[in-house]
């Protein structure tokens, strides 16, 4: 079940906020204009799978997002727990960075954590499937996909280069939780 914890930036170990309540986690992310809500992911798709297949699968709806925000490229995150890269894909993301564009996510099967950073707090976000999320261009941020990743992201872009990160040097994400194994259910 999805879930948002909010943490001052300087007490990664005591959540100011934690709820799983869909409507309470869209609206308090929409506060730091943040996009979030549910879609279906009504077909079947596995951690691993061939990103043709998910993009096969979910193709009325990445359409309706193509036509709804313009993007003009889309790919598919698709990594199981024995993927041979999953560490040196997990380290990409892990560091605080922004982007010169809107990330737009739509999990389909599998979790990850979203942690953005805006003020002084940590919003983290814990996407399951059916969640979409998206976070403005410049907003500081990382994505942890945990050290036995099981999880399929749809991702879309309005550059046609895809995922550029720019990163802050900053040593914030490390003093925060990371996504550990069974944390979906903690």
């Amino acid at each position: 079940m999805s879930r948002l914890r909010i943490f001052d930036e300087h007490d990664p170990a005591t959540p100011l906020l934690e709820t799983r309540d869909h409507a309470a986690i869209a609206a308090e992310l929409a506060r730091i204009g943040v996009e979030f809500r549910q879609w279906q992911a009504v077909h079947p798709v596995q951690p691993g799978d061939p990103a043709e297949a998910i993009i096969a699968a979910y193709q009325a709806d990445i359409d309706r997002l193509v036509q709804e925000r313009g993007f003009r490229s889309v790919d598919v995150v698709s990594i199981a727990p024995d993927h041979p890269q999953r560490e040196a894909l997990r380290a990409k993301f892990l560091d605080e960075h922004f982007h010169k564009e809107d990330e737009v996510r739509f999990f389909v099967a599998g979790n990850g954590l979203f942690s953005l950073h805006v003020g002084q707090q940590v919003h983290e976000v814990l996407c399951e499937a059916g969640d979409l999320i998206s976070v403005p261009d410049a907003a500081t941020h990382w994505f942890d996909m945990g050290p036995e990743p099981s999880f399929v992201a749809i991702r879309f872009f309005t550059e046609p280069d895809g995922w550029v990160g720019h990163f802050t040097g900053t040593d914030i994400a490390r003093r925060f939780p990371r996504h550990e194994a069974g944390q979906a259910n903690a």
